[in-house]
């Protein structure tokens, strides 16, 4: 989550050139004044080489690229879309804004999508599935994607918490049919607020393109206020500072990742022998973006005791144990799709791991001092 700590001058010199001589906030248009700076255009050109794909495409959040992945589908109101039972409620909020139906599977070990349960849950009703790489670590998305394949499903990869993870050695995000990315002001790289949407498919992205744009096609045949339109939309543009400042913490994000890979590493090093610890589980074939160090502890009592001794030191945790509620589908009445059906119940596999799971945040700037006082909060938890 450290994409804040490392905004420097870099960042500033960027939005110099929009603020100073483009004077263009709005990301298309407007040529003749701009003097030829298109940051948003600039930034999905360099994510579209760094991570390998084709079609990029930025927009106002990792909220928004989930709705405009959606959208890109074309979907009837009342298909079903899978997604896990843990994640951040815009998941499932994207799937019902798009009038569809969201399902939710159980987690395995890895708190990720559980193929065996992903199989159980599909049905002629199911024309997508999101998967969502929580955390850091990468979900089982070989398997995933074979089931996808084999019932002819689009896999769509909410990669807000995975950005510059990869899994066998291709970027997570990059694997599915469509994957989405986050750039909040928690994420490994942030614009404030800001997302990304890749696409495998041409069709896919011209129908996304258009859809987050109002419906315009962008025809190069017509000026804008006579361009060409197939459906309606919405608007999710990014917009120009936006895209400024993600092209600054896109060159940094190697650095972020291999700092955020060192720290955790170090931390686990040294609390790996604690009696009662297990660490959250993920194959040899990821490349983990270590967004957050979860361990897994003996019950829910052990979980908020871990977290009381690591506060008592100005350590905090992420999400786990503290607001799991937000991120578990089980929990989620507010919203009227999760009350039917008897939800919890299917998903008491995932709330008891969630329950007895601890997460340390793991951040750029992290001395041997703070490693040594997680240490020492969770052996005085744990003994």
């Amino acid at each position: 989550m450290p994409g804040y700590e490392v905004i420097g001058k870099e960042e500033n010199a960027q939005c110099e050139q929009v603020l100073k001589k483009s004077k263009t906030l709005f990301r298309m248009g407007f040529d003749k004044i701009r003097k030829g700076i298109f940051k948003v255009e600039e930034f999905e050109k360099n994510f579209s080489k760094y991570f390998g794909v084709k079609y990029t495409l930025g927009v106002t959040s990792g909220t928004a690229a989930l709705r405009v992945a959606i959208a890109s589908l074309n979907l009837k109101p009342g298909d079903e879309i899978i997604t896990q039972a843990f994640t951040f409620v815009a998941t499932a909020e994207a799937i019902i804004e798009s009038n569809c139906i969201p399902v939710c599977a159980n987690i395995d070990e890895t708190l990720n999508l559980d193929p065996e349960d992903l199989k159980k849950k599909i049905n002629k009703n199911t024309k997508a599935v999101i998967v969502v790489h929580m955390l850091g670590v990468p979900a089982k998305i070989d398997k995933i994607k074979k089931i996808c394949n084999k019932n002819k499903i689009v896999l769509i990869e909410d990669t807000a918490w995975g950005c510059g993870g990869k899994f066998k050695n291709k970027f997570l995000g990059t694997i599915g049919d469509i994957g989405t990315y986050s750039f909040d002001h928690a994420k490994a790289i942030t614009t404030g607020e800001g997302g990304m949407v890749v696409f495998k498919s041409k069709k896919y992205f011209k129908n996304g393109k258009a859809w987050h744009d109002h419906g315009h096609e962008n025809n190069p045949k017509y000026p804008r206020w006579a361009d060409t339109r197939k459906s309606s939309g919405f608007n999710f543009r990014m917009n120009e500072l936006q895209g400024a400042i993600g092209l600054a913490q896109l060159k940094k994000l190697n650095f972020i990742v291999r700092s955020q890979r060192k720290n955790y590493y170090s931390i686990w090093k040294k609390i790996k022998n604690i009696k009662g610890i297990e660490e959250r589980s993920y194959s040899s074939k990821c490349f983990i973006s270590a967004d957050a160090l979860i361990v897994l502890v003996k019950s829910k009592k052990v979980a908020l005791k871990c977290r009381k001794y690591l506060l008592r030191n100005n350590i905090s945790t992420k999400i786990l144990p503290e607001a799991y509620t937000w991120h578990f589908a089980g929990r989620w009445s507010h919203m009227s799709q999760f009350k039917k059906n008897n939800i919890k119940k299917t998903l008491k596999k995932s709330e008891e791991l969630l329950k007895r799971a601890v997460s340390i945040p793991i951040f750029v700037k992290m001395n041997s001092g703070k490693i040594l006082k997680i240490k020492k909060s969770l052996q005085k938890a744990l003994t």
